[in-house]
């Protein structure tokens, strides 16, 4: 057994102790739950902006729950924990030349959240949806059992239903996912495009085919700064040495696609480039003010401190205060994820740009990678057509609330032009569904089978109460 072998089978039954020793306690916190609570999760943070009711009993204790138990470079896997951090698990991945095939942009998603919550990133085209390169997972169940489900094991139906359940079916304690060899580096090209449909055609080509004017294109995402200023960012692989840049420091990486036609990253900082400024969601805080980032401490330019002050906000209205003070009215909050049909994405985009005054919007194309055969039963809480590309476009920010318009009225609208063009929304944040078109596109009738097999007492919230009741 050479050094690293060695190693690697160290690490691997120190984490399998440890993880252990977390389930343990996750089941122990479990059982002080009083019977007629609703049981959640005892987490401090979260990667949600829907509102959440104030819980009135302990929480599940999920402490030990927080990192990569093992990797196994030879197979190209890793057993992580259901809470661990994707910047802890590429920490763990990257020194062996491996990364989860996605990877979503925020560095405090953690892998349990972005498989029963959903996540996307610029590999997505190629690569699917997180939950797709799971072997298997631990859940723990609404009756305080921990089930291993696989794909074609006892539990296949809630394999499949867990994805797009947030925590309503259960909680991931372990998840067993492939790894993808990566390179070093990666060589970006910025693509102009001056009209959005040129956009959408050529994006749809590059899926097809990937590649664009005769180079391999591993990495494709985009952003739509206006109706005639757009871009594709096409990522390719590479271990040529060279020089690279760094988005950690003064310059801010959305604002180098308007300025740089290429680019270099480490994979590293490829994976983590949106992380540093929350894609532009940063300049809120005038972090992108050069003479306020001189004197921002760099550890505190990231995800996590800037959701921090986006609990402040929340909790003490303090952006609604301040337009009141200038005289203006408050601001209905449009924090969104959709997915449209790669053909219909133009139209979805001129429409937007038309209502909704937000830019810049972010464009990552994605395919199923696996359809399998019992396509309309594979993923049944976020059905998406197999052999289909769809486009999610990104939309984070705020509009001036209309008197006399309902609660949440730019967001309803968006729901509606989302469905007529036959697409969906993620539920990470508010939603304003009726029950029935709440049912009729998250899963309906296997929703409500699989809540009474793995949670027959109601011991975990039910989906439309989470996400659209914020309970």
């Amino acid at each position: 057994m050479n050094g690293l072998t060695r190693r690697t089978a160290e690490r691997r039954e120190t984490g399998v102790a440890a993880h252990r020793a977390g389930v343990d306690r996750l089941l122990a916190s479990y059982q002080a739950i009083p019977a007629n609570a609703t049981v959640r999760l005892a987490k401090k943070t979260s990667n949600l902006f829907r509102a959440r009711a104030k819980a009135t009993a302990p929480g599940l204790d999920v402490s030990g729950l927080d990192s990569v138990i093992s990797v196994d470079p030879d197979a190209k896997t890793a057993d992580v924990a259901g809470m661990c951090t994707y910047e802890d698990l590429v920490a763990a991945t990257l020194p062996y030349g491996l990364a989860p095939l996605v990877v979503p942009q925020l560095k405090t998603i953690t892998l349990g959240g972005a498989v029963t919550g959903l996540g996307i990133e610029s590999s997505s085209f190629r690569n699917g949806l997180p939950h797709e390169s799971v072997l298997e997972i631990d859940v723990l169940t609404g009756s305080g059992e921990i089930v291993t489900v696989t794909p074609d094991g006892e539990h296949a139906d809630l394999f499949r239903g867990f994805p797009n359940s947030y925590g309503t079916l259960g909680y991931s304690t372990r998840l067993k996912i492939e790894l993808e060899t990566v390179q070093p580096f990666v060589a970006l090209r910025h693509v102009r495009f001056r009209d959005v449909r040129e956009l959408q055609a050529t994006m749809d080509r590059i899926v097809v085919e990937r590649s664009y004017d005769g180079q391999q294109v591993d990495y494709l995402d985009g952003v739509v700064f206006s109706a005639d200023e757009s871009y594709l960012t096409l990522g390719r692989q590479t271990d040529e040495p060279g020089p690279v840049s760094d988005y950690t420091d003064m310059d801010v990486y959305y604002r180098s696609i308007q300025s740089k036609q290429t680019d270099r990253l480490t994979i590293h900082d490829y994976l983590w480039r949106w992380d540093t400024d929350w894609f532009w969601c940063s300049r809120a805080f005038g972090t992108q003010n050069p003479r306020i980032r001189r004197f921002w401490p760099k550890k505190y330019r990231r995800s996590s401190f800037y959701w921090k002050l986006i609990g402040l906000d929340q909790k003490y209205d303090i952006a609604d205060r301040l337009e009141a003070r200038k005289g203006n009215p408050p601001r209905e909050r449009v924090v969104q994820d959709i997915e449209v049909p790669i053909d219909r994405t133009a139209e979805f985009i001129e429409w937007f740009l038309r209502e909704i005054p937000i830019e810049p919007i972010w464009l990552c194309p994605l395919q199923l990678r696996e359809p399998g055969r019992d396509v309309e039963r594979r993923w049944p809480l976020y059905p998406l057509a197999p052999k289909r590309t769809y486009v999610n476009v990104g939309f984070w920010s705020s509009v001036p609330i209309v008197p006399g318009q309902p609660e949440g009225a730019a967001n309803r609208l968006i729901e509606n032009k989302v469905s007529e063009l036959d697409g969906h929304k993620s539920l990470y944040s508010d939603a304003y569904y009726s029950e029935d078109e709440f049912a009729e596109l998250y899963g309906g009738a296997d929703y409500a089978e699989l809540k009474t097999k793995y949670d027959p007492t109601s011991r975990l919230l039910d989906l439309y109460a989470k996400a659209v009741r914020r309970k």
